[in-house]
């Protein structure tokens, strides 16, 4: 949905990761099977885009300030964002929906 064709783990072996590149190039698909196997398993995010790149920006434990600063937006707005990820992932707290999505594979950690 998001137009990419290649998901990759960030700890890829770097000639894993060039001949993802050679293979996306050259048209191809290419997902990691750990990927793949877990968007079985958990299917898909329930979280929007924005929703997404907030908690995405909140994964080192940022104040909301410096969220609101990464992805541009005012801190009302980035609480807004931050609060319907919390209650889409029925989590009590933002680290709390961070660590969920991580282990969903919805967010990268």
């Amino acid at each position: 949905q998001s137009g990419a064709h290649g998901f990759v783990v960030k700890d890829a072996p770097a000639t894993e990761l060039a001949e993802s590149v050679r293979r996306v190039h050259a048209g191809l698909r290419v997902v990691d099977p750990a990927l793949a196997a877990d968007s079985l398993v958990f299917g898909d995010s329930p979280l929007t885009a924005r929703e997404t790149e907030v908690l995405q920006a909140a994964a080192d434990g940022a104040t909301v300030a410096e969220v609101a600063r990464r992805v541009h937006l005012s801190e009302g707005t980035t609480r807004n964002h931050l609060s319907q990820a919390m209650a889409k992932t029925d989590a009590p707290t933002r680290a709390a929906a961070v660590h969920i999505a991580a282990q969903k594979g919805w967010i990268i950690q």
